[in-house]
């Protein structure tokens, strides 16, 4: 029986539209034989950074990836760099989906864009997929998948692959402790009275030592898609963060997004619904991490500073992406009281850092 899958896609969003017949063209000349079915253009509703969108013509699908409009911070948004880290990984990694061109061409969708593979599976965030039915047994699956792909992730031989020469895994968390402060700082617009407590924190708890590996960076369940039953994991998307750094700050990330019903409401509910790691069945923090340990045999007994560190840098990033609503760059609705998140979320990492 062929699997029902939940629908992921949206229309187009008003202002984030594609030139159909300028982009139908460019893919002509760029893909073997497609189909002679005019190009269908819808979006992923997921995600508050990049666009992306799906395209098709008859039975062929693909997947285009785009910068937001406007303005973006430097060195954000690279999607030459993330074209070139899937080449290498979608190889050795099966999750990580299969580049087929980069094309800085602005003049077919308005800025550089790389088109991948379409990834076939079940995405579970807020609601349970139609087609698929909750259970316990679901939702442990999906939590052992979650972490044993992490843990997989981290055990690539990173000198083997293309981020060995486009990453400097050594003083990785010193650059990105104080790279997260001066990014939240040039993007702030409401005075929150804990940032500059938590700020002093992490720059006074740098970690000395870590090891290096190939880190996701953006980690969370909304960001995979999996088989119906939740045991294998089909895809695994938004690679832009990926390079070699400390695996336990991945951890820390995936961990602070990995919410629970002890969390504060606000937590739970991130954006909008709250997600589903919240239903009971799902993997508890505590399970999350003594699980990854075992896997990778990494010691994981102080995780204080990572938790810290990804609160605050989660609050960096939408405080980048309020920031350009608040200045106009941008009309999405979606980020109106994101500012209201950004101060949860330092709040609760000041929480975390006073134990």
């Amino acid at each position: 029986m062929k699997q029902k899958l939940a629908k992921e896609t949206i229309p187009v969003r008003a202002g984030e539209e594609l030139h159909i017949e300028r982009l139908e063209a460019y893919l002509r000349t760029r893909i073997e034989g497609l189909p002679n079915n005019k190009l269908e253009i819808e979006q992923f509703s997921a995600g508050h950074s990049n666009l992306t969108y799906q395209l098709r013509m008859g039975e062929w699908q693909a997947v285009l990836r785009k910068p937001p409009l406007g303005p973006v911070a430097p060195k954000a948004h690279d999607m030459e760099r993330e074209f070139t880290i899937l080449s290498d990984l979608s190889q050795v990694f099966d999750p990580a989906p299969k580049p087929m061109f980069f094309s800085d061409d602005l003049e077919v969708v308005g800025s550089p864009f790389f088109v991948m593979e379409r990834k076939r599976g079940y995405v579970f965030d807020t609601e349970i997929p139609e087609g698929v039915t909750p259970s316990r047994e679901l939702f442990q699956n999906l939590s052992k998948e979650m972490v044993k792909r992490l843990a997989d992730l981290h055990q690539i031989p990173y000198e083997e692959t293309k981020l060995a020469a486009m990453s400097k895994p050594d003083g990785f968390m010193e650059r990105q402790t104080y790279g997260w402060i001066k990014r939240y700082e040039k993007a702030r617009t409401h005075e929150v009275d804990a940032a500059e407590d938590v700020a002093k924190w992490l720059a006074s708890h740098i970690p000395k030592r870590s090891d290096a590996a190939i880190i996701h960076y953006d980690y969370k369940l909304n960001n995979a898609m999996f088989t119906h039953d939740g045991m294998q994991m089909s895809g695994l998307f938004d690679w832009e963060m990926t390079t070699v750094g400390d695996p336990l700050a991945d951890l820390g990330v995936a961990l602070s997004y990995w919410t629970s019903k002890d969390d504060p409401e606000f937590l739970q509910k991130g954006l909008g619904k709250e997600s589903i790691t919240n239903r009971e069945g799902f993997y508890s923090r505590e399970k999350f991490l003594d699980e990854y340990a075992r896997l990778s045999g990494r010691d994981v007994t102080d995780m204080k500073f990572y938790m810290v560190f990804a609160y605050f840098k989660l609050a960096g990033i939408c405080q980048q992406i309020y920031y350009r609503y608040h200045r106009g760059q941008t009309q999405d609705e979606r980020f109106k009281h994101l500012h209201v998140y950004v101060k949860g979320l330092i709040e609760h990492a000041a929480q975390v850092m006073r134990g």
